[in-house]
């Protein structure tokens, strides 16, 4: 796993206890009430539990770090090895999740916005920026028009996602400018999977950066099945081959004639998981998206039994894969064959990098002096498969000999960030629901 020379560890000033304590007894009140509504028993007993858990997490990290310092030193040697980071963030979630907020209705750009995105978007490196096609965030603009940042909202955060899209020099201002928008609509400012060239802008805008995970990005102009540590990837495809599975590449102006085939793959893909579709920092299955990119597919019998979409940049440089969907149970090398063909064809195409996404949580490290987060996220990376497939994520994508890249997410300096990261979960999740689901 590559290192990285740019890391950040901000720690945040304490909130005097003086000014928190309404805050706890209006939680507590409202919570109660929520558990007067004819709930059983073992939901009020684990939801007291939550909220015994939840409440100094977000409101006192002082009083949290006093009290995982002590932890540490009086009962293990090595922090990765409790558990107690798990419980603090499935009691977070729990007792946020007792407390209604009011719905409120979901913002949309405008055509003419989105439309003015991609034309900055076209001259610009990042391909996962591709996502603003989805309509499904709004839109800040820089003063000179040049960037953009987008953004959702969700509870009492203003997200934003990726970078800053536009020249380098516009982030900070473009950045302070986001900012500064949440704070007038009296939302949290938070930055969602930055990267490392983001962390100058978070120590001007005073913001604390924690690292998200990994983004795995293979250079295609040394990517080659050639040698001996290639040899059990290379079996793999050969026997997708032999045993009958194609691969094509389509263009966008090709995809509608199989449009309907991608649909039930998605569709049934989607059933055998058990999952809703996602969003946010994740694409969807719909038409005027998936339309709008070249498709990469595998056919068994003529028959696709698997696809993915490829967003691309205009100047040929960077390709990301966002939608991965496939037929279950059809062969064990099907998403092997898919990604080494579309790596081979982008390189033949004069693409440098293909971005295959993030790894949540993956690389944390865990020393004395990691923050707190690092430890609640290992807890939760090696031991929370009940809720997402981490270390599976990182293996698959690591047999491609990827370049690991940090991302992070930014928040203001006040507290423990739990409540951020509760809505942006519930903004990719599409709600409770979703969250919940596998």
């Amino acid at each position: 796993m590559a290192q990285f020379a740019v890391e950040a560890e901000i720690s945040a000033p304490a909130v005097p206890a003086a000014r928190t304590t309404p805050v706890y007894v209006s939680l507590l009140t409202a919570s109660l009430r929520a558990l007067a509504r004819s709930r059983p028993v073992s939901a009020v007993l684990l939801a007291l539990l939550s909220l015994a858990t939840a409440v100094p997490l977000f409101f006192e990290e002082s009083l949290l770090e006093i009290a995982w310092r002590f932890w540490l030193s009086r009962h293990i040697a090595d922090p990765a090895e409790s558990t107690l980071g798990v419980t603090m963030m499935i009691g977070a979630i729990a007792s946020r999740g007792l407390v209604r907020l009011p719905r409120r209705r979901v913002e949309q750009p405008s055509a003419e916005d989105v439309a003015r995105a991609i034309e900055i978007l076209a001259s610009q490196p990042n391909a996962s920026a591709g996502l603003v096609r989805l309509g499904d965030k709004k839109l800040l603009f820089s003063d000179c028009g040049q960037a953009f940042i987008m953004y959702a909202r969700r509870g009492r955060s203003m997200v934003a996602l990726f970078d800053p899209v536009g020249p380098k020099a516009l982030w900070a201002p473009l950045a302070l400018k986001f900012i500064a928008e949440a704070k007038s609509r009296r939302c949290r400012p938070v930055f969602y999977q930055v990267s490392a060239d983001f962390l100058p802008v978070t120590v001007e805008a005073r913001l604390n950066a924690l690292k998200l995970g990994e983004q795995a990005v293979v250079d295609l102009s040394r990517f080659s099945l050639a040698g001996g540590d290639w040899l059990k990837l290379r079996r793999s495809i050969n026997r997708a081959e032999r045993d009958g599975l194609e691969f094509e590449l389509l263009a966008p102006a090709d995809v509608p004639a199989v449009f309907d085939e991608l649909s039930a793959v998605s569709d049934a893909w989607l059933s055998a998981h058990k999952a809703g579709e996602k969003g946010f920092s994740l694409g969807t299955f719909k038409p005027h998206y998936v339309l709008s990119e070249p498709v990469a597919v595998i056919r068994l019998e003529g028959r696709i039994v698997a696809f993915a979409n490829i967003l691309t940049t205009a100047s040929g440089g960077d390709a990301f894969i966002d939608l991965m969907r496939h037929l279950p149970g059809v062969h064990r090398g099907m998403m092997d064959l898919l990604f080494v063909r579309i790596m081979e064809h982008l390189k033949a195409e004069g693409f440098r990098s293909l971005n295959l996404g993030m790894a949540p949580l993956a690389g944390l490290s865990t020393h004395k002096r990691a923050p707190i987060w690092n430890h609640v996220g290992r807890q939760l990376y090696e031991n929370g498969e009940r809720f997402y497939n981490f270390r599976g994520v990182h293996a698959f994508k690591s047999k491609f000999d990827p370049d690991w890249q940090p991302r992070y997410l930014a928040v203001a300096r006040a507290g423990f960030p739990i409540a951020s990261l509760v809505d942006v979960t519930m903004l990719i999740g599409g709600g409770l629901k979703g969250v919940l689901r596998r």
